[in-house]
């Protein structure tokens, strides 16, 4: 029995089943880390609503610089005509009616300060969510710098145990011919399931990390992950050096700005209260209808009268000690974070010679040892103690190798958190 299809059958299917073809065309995240990133910017909740504030403080901008609305008040005078008519509220038919307008106006200018202040402040929390971006950031580049290690510490952990089983297999073999002991085979079997066992503890770390990235991601916990691509290359020596990135982290820290955003800040409420000695004004404007003509006009100026000097100067005190707290903690802030750039510059230069290290001179010492082991092995000249000693000097050579470069890249996240910016 045949079925066939019309295009308005596949038509219903696709309808029906939309989520199967849109998952096989979704791209799974995690083979770079610019690909997380971009999905970390759209997705983090904690991110967005950071964004959400900083924005929402942007628009208290024009607020603040705003005049008050003005007031609107309707006064009925004699609405009984001195006891001759019943009461009434129709404005031609009582004695008089007032019609007042007002305006609040603060001192000259105070609604500048005010809106300077607002600024200032939707500039500090712009910068308080650049800071929890880079933050966030910087976790996300450690996570993948993780997974490439756990990665390639399996890789290299399965391959030395496809290199003991062809030793344990020399063993037996020579065994069987009466050249080596059979302890032989059995050291060459405990390695193997002592790899087995880190093999499994391998696989448990890296799942914890996909876990934690994920988190970061706000994705299902065991949701799928790409295998990682190679790490990013570390910058050169010129671009690393320590007065040009401490020049971009003064520029660039969100930390940084938002401490002399709340400096500048500061200032201006320090200026504000000083001008608080000044009143502020009303001004209103009243016509006064008769029946059913304007017939008077009246003007009306209203100030407020400062004579509360002591709680004035306590508030200008105030603002001045806010003003010297803001200078001090940008001091600090600034100090910590260029004693924070030191230490990990020092210690990416550290991880940078380590691995060349490991590749230029460790790494060929250890594969060309194991080889004249494995040479003296089967020609009788050495004993399987030596042979696995020098396995493991390969082994160890490798991972100084991998664990040199998840340092770098643990590294080099940090300083470019710390100076604002990708390098």
């Amino acid at each position: 029995m045949k079925f066939t299809l019309t295009a308005s059958a596949v038509t219903v299917l696709l309808t029906l089943c939309p989520s199967t073809f849109v998952y096989a065309d979704e791209t799974i995240p995690g083979a770079s880390v610019q690909s997380l990133l971009q999905y970390a910017k759209e997705s983090n909740p904690e991110f967005s609503s950071m964004r959400h504030e900083a924005q929402a403080a942007v628009e208290r901008v024009v607020p603040a610089g705003a005049l008050p609305d003005p007031k609107f008040r309707t006064e009925l005078m004699d609405i009984t005509k001195m006891g001759e008519q019943n009461p009434t509220i129709w404005p031609g038919e009582v004695g008089s009616t007032r019609y007042t307008f007002m305006q609040d106006l603060p001192w000259l200018g105070k609604l500048d300060l005010r809106r300077d202040i607002a600024q200032h402040e939707a500039d500090a929390s712009q910068a308080k969510a650049q800071g929890a971006w880079t933050e966030l950031a910087a976790k996300i580049k450690v996570a993948q710098a993780q997974r490439y290690y756990l990665h390639g510490s399996e890789k290299l952990t399965r391959e030395i145990f496809d290199l003991m089983v062809k030793l344990e297999h020399i063993s037996r073999s020579r065994y069987a011919s009466g050249l080596a002991p059979q302890q032989d085979a059995i050291r060459a079997q405990i390695e193997q399931t002592t790899m087995r066992n880190e093999l499994i503890a391998l696989e448990s770390e890296r799942a914890q990390v996909d876990v934690r990235l994920n988190t970061l991601l706000s994705r299902p916990a065991k949701a799928p992950l790409a295998l990682p691509e190679s790490p990013k290359a570390i910058p050169t020596p010129e671009q690393l050096e320590l007065s040009k990135l401490e020049e971009r982290a003064r520029q660039h820290n969100p930390l940084v700005f938002a401490e002399h955003a709340r400096i500048q800040s500061a200032e201006k409420t320090r200026d504000l209260t000083y001008k608080n000695r000044y009143p502020d004004f009303t001004l209103s404007v009243t016509p006064v209808q008769y029946q059913n003509a304007i017939k008077e006009w009246s003007l009306m100026v209203e100030l407020n009268i400062p004579l509360q000097q002591s709680s004035r100067r306590a508030m200008e005190r105030e603002s001045e000690a806010m003003l010297a707290a803001a200078q001090t903690r940008k001091q600090a802030v600034a100090n910590q974070v260029l004693s924070d750039l030191a230490e990990n510059l020092a210690g990416l230069e550290a991880a940078r010679r380590t691995r060349s290290l490991a590749v230029g001179s460790l790494l060929p010492q250890a594969e060309l040892t194991f080889n004249s082991a494995l040479a003296g092995y089967e020609n009788n000249k050495v004993d399987f103690a030596t042979l696995l000693d020098a396995q493991r000097q390969i082994r160890q050579a490798r991972q100084n190798q991998i664990k040199a470069q998840l340092e770098a890249q643990m590294r080099l996240a940090e300083i470019e958190k710390l100076i604002g910016e990708d390098l």
